[in-house]
């Protein structure tokens, strides 16, 4: 993982209205497919997204945006499997 890119993720201010959670939910979204249940995380910000619902920064979202970015900062660690039993490997080739 590149540092300055890294570092640019922690040293992120907390969204002080639509706009820039707006904004920090399309950098986390381009990383979708690498954060565990996304959209579960997402759910608290996305609901300060809504027409109908108040600007409201509540302590679900701050630990909702705190969770994000520790994931987004986090690499994955890749380990050896173990065990006797065989494995299944799928590949997708085309």
């Amino acid at each position: 993982m590149n540092p300055a890119k890294v570092a640019a993720v922690v040293d992120w201010p907390r969204p002080t209205n639509i706009s820039e959670v707006r904004r920090f939910l399309g950098m986390a979204g381009h990383y979708r497919r690498f954060v565990k249940d996304f959209s579960k995380i997402a759910l608290p910000l996305t609901r300060l997204l809504r027409k109908d619902h108040k600007f409201e920064w509540t302590d679900d979202c701050e630990a909702s945006f705190e969770e994000f970015k520790q994931q987004l900062v986090t690499a994955p660690i890749l380990t050896i499997p173990e065990g006797n039993e065989g494995y299944v490997v799928y590949n997708d080739a085309s």
